[in-house]
């Protein structure tokens, strides 16, 4: 089982050293799928693995926090999502790649694209999915709320997943930490147009795709259209039966998979 471990991260403050868990397959140019708030095990890559081992070397770790990387107790800052991109250029480091391209689901989509903004020279090209633009989310508040506060309240196969991913010690502070960590952001708006990038989102330089499910329940009415009037140079394609994880959806996956060989080998 791989890690590399880092001096320090901002993802988990006080903690010394942390200990990153990665998995590889494949070789060529690298290739950093970042999972998304729950972990690796409820959305797998498995379906991406088979279908460009060949071309890249794949790599996948688990942040801080999550999966077999160093255990986070505390809750998750509000710039979560800026420091989980501060310990992935870090991990970058010491992995000894100076340059990838990165694929990230849901908040890994968030870590992308900051390092995007923060970290351009690190960031071959861009695959943001099931992206998350608004602080406040209107639409998922209830969602957060209940499994902040009840994780347990997940289904059956859920929590098996959660368990094999993270522990059965565990999986229940990685779901509250993430799913408080969504309301508090939401608490800390002035105004509902606020972004997570504070309006910088148009100026990522990096070649970007961003792939999206129309029946995405965690995504707001209008959210990826403003994303499009932002940031109009990007490339956007909706997946038509595609919910939150069209990477690893049965009616998504093989769509979700055209695009991101199409926008790779362009």
């Amino acid at each position: 089982m791989p890690f590399v471990e880092l001096a320090s991260s901002p993802h988990a403050p006080g903690i010394r050293p942390v200990k990153i868990h990665y998995r590889e397959h494949g070789q060529g140019l690298p290739l950093l799928f970042l999972h998304g708030g729950w972990g690796y095990e409820v959305y797998p890559f498995d379906r991406q693995m088979e279908a460009l081992e060949k071309q890249y070397r794949i790599l996948i770790p688990d942040r801080s926090g999550y999966g077999h990387s160093t255990p986070v107790n505390e809750e998750m800052p509000l710039d979560f999502h800026r420091r989980a991109a501060a310990e992935t250029a870090a991990l970058l480091d010491a992995l000894g790649i100076k340059k990838a391209i990165l694929w990230g689901h849901s908040d890994g989509s968030v870590i992308a694209a900051m390092m995007g903004l923060y970290f351009p020279e690190r960031c071959e090209r861009l695959i943001l999915e099931s992206f998350h633009f608004l602080k406040c989310k209107p639409g998922s508040r209830a969602f957060f709320e209940r499994f902040a506060a009840h994780p347990e309240d997940l289904g059956e196969e859920t929590r098996a997943l959660l368990t094999k991913d993270h522990g059965e010690e565990h999986w229940k502070t990685a779901i509250r930490r993430n799913c408080g960590a969504w309301f508090r952001i939401a608490d800390s708006v002035k105004r509902p147009e606020e972004d997570l990038y504070e309006g910088h989102l148009g100026e990522i330089s990096v070649p970007t795709l961003f792939v999206h499910g129309r029946l995405d329940p965690r995504t707001e009415p209008g959210e990826m259209e403003s994303v499009q009037k932002i940031f109009p140079k990007a490339i956007v394609k909706f997946i038509g039966n595609g919910k939150h994880a069209p990477h690893c959806e049965e009616a998504a996956f093989a769509e979700c998979n055209r695009h991101a060989r199409e926008f790779l080998s362009a």
